[in-house]
């Protein structure tokens, strides 16, 4: 059960919200708040894996309470994932510096907002795809400097399999091209997660292209183009949330689409 809580000023939205979450039955909502301080009280009250949060709120704002929320050693496993009728630039940067894992509009299907309190729960950042354009413009003014200390001491073969992911590639897709089961592929995935002390899969992707294994330029799997049309949220890689945190300090960038595994990834228990 995904637990959550939802920040919103509005009774109203927020009761229908509640119904249109709980909808599967795989997430509860554990508390609610109609401003950014009370959001704050109740997320340490009830450590959910997930707050929905509005931003234009009464006496503490969205973002105000998320940049408490994620600057919280204490609720590190807390995620945020914006909802919100704000699609302004300055709006979408200043919720990812925040720290916030995702940005998704209300216009959003029901199912679509579901599927994202589930992937932000699982480690992996979302976008709603009519925000994701704005996210590339505003990132792409400069590209990561290399820094292959990153992945000094990995195997050959750890290399390989953190340069596919880099790539976009999922499980089954890097099991197919090195040969090995996706079982293997797993094992790898879990390994590098260990000992890369990635959060999660997001941020092996950003590893890969900070330490220089990914070529710049070449196709990945779902880049940008690939994922234009319909309601499907999308993954960016540098959204991770430390990692794409000092991403931004240094306006490092070229964000680029990927398709995440849908494949359960057992991570170790240091790294959640």
């Amino acid at each position: 059960m995904i637990r959550i809580v939802i920040a919103e000023d509005e009774a109203l939205l927020r009761n229908g919200l509640t119904a249109l979450v709980e909808y599967d039955g795989d997430i509860a909502v554990v508390a609610e708040a109609d401003q950014g301080g009370a959001a704050l009280a109740r997320v340490r009250e009830t450590r959910p894996a997930v707050v929905l949060m509005d931003i234009r709120m009464p006496g503490v704002d969205g973002i105000t309470a998320t940049q408490l929320i994620t600057g919280d050693p204490s609720l590190s496993d807390v995620a945020v994932l914006m909802l919100t009728t704000f699609a302004e630039e300055r709006t979408v940067v200043e919720a990812l510096r925040a720290g916030a894992s995702g940005y998704l509009l209300k216009d959003a299907a029901p199912e679509e907002l579901r599927n994202a309190i589930r992937r932000v729960a699982a480690g992996e950042p979302v976008l709603s795809p009519s925000v994701a354009a704005t996210v590339m413009q505003v990132a792409a003014a400069s590209r990561p400097s290399v820094d292959t200390d990153l992945v000094v001491g990995l195997a050959p073969r750890e290399r390989e399999v953190l340069q596919l992911i880099g790539y976009g590639f999922n499980n089954a897709e890097i099991a197919e091209r090195l040969y090995i089961s996706p079982a293997t592929a797993r094992t790898y995935v879990s390994r590098l997660l260990r000992r890369l002390t990635a959060r999660d899969r997001a941020q092996l992707v950003v590893i890969a292209h900070r330490a220089g294994l990914v070529e710049h330029g070449r196709h990945t799997r779902g880049a940008v183009g690939d994922v234009t049309d319909g309601p499907e949220t999308v993954v960016l890689f540098e959204f991770g949330k430390q990692q794409f945190r000092d991403l931004r300090r240094v306006q490092g960038g070229a964000l680029e689409q990927i398709v995440t595994d849908d494949e359960e990834v057992e991570r170790p228990r240091e790294v959640q």
